[in-house]
């Protein structure tokens, strides 16, 4: 890391530390012995999603977010409850080793996690995601939920 002060190329670290999402870094200059903070960030791949339509789109976690929260507005689903819907969305997107996924499957992804979570709201995400024409598709969607697994409402 070269040194703000005299440009000498060789520093020391000091300290080390998390810092929002990147790593805080303490150095000290070999040669004038100033201290500086330096900050290191993980370099993230482009992630492409690809729409149904054959267009591509960068992957846009608040996007995503976005389209949860109407899926759950005035519903009891927590905010920490969304974060690992879409958490869960990314960590498939990285174990797969690939920059690119499909708008269908990162529906299917939310709707899975939502089916368990809010009923309502899956019923909800699904009208957008699958693109209901008319009420056979809410009947449709409604009857594939298990009866077994319903939770009481209130």
């Amino acid at each position: 890391m070269k040194c703000p002060y005299c440009g000498n190329e060789d520093s020391k670290v000091i300290d080390s530390r998390p810092s929002e999402e990147k790593k805080r870094r303490r150095r000290e200059c070999i040669r004038c012995g100033k201290r500086f903070t330096t900050y290191e960030i993980v370099e993230q791949p482009l992630r492409i999603v690809i729409k149904r339509d054959g267009s591509f789109e960068t992957y846009d976690r608040n996007k995503l977010l976005s389209g949860i929260y109407h899926a759950i507005k005035k519903r009891p689903v927590t905010v920490e409850q969304v974060n690992m819907i879409a958490d869960r969305v990314e960590d498939v997107y990285a174990g797969s080793w690939t920059s690119q996924m499909t708008s269908d499957r990162i529906g299917a992804l939310v709707l899975e996690q939502l089916r368990d979570i809010d009923q309502i709201a899956y019923i909800r995400f699904a009208s957008v995601y699958q693109d209901f024409k008319d009420v056979a598709g809410f009947i449709a969607a409604i009857t594939s939920l298990d009866p077994s697994s319903q939770k009481e409402e209130k």
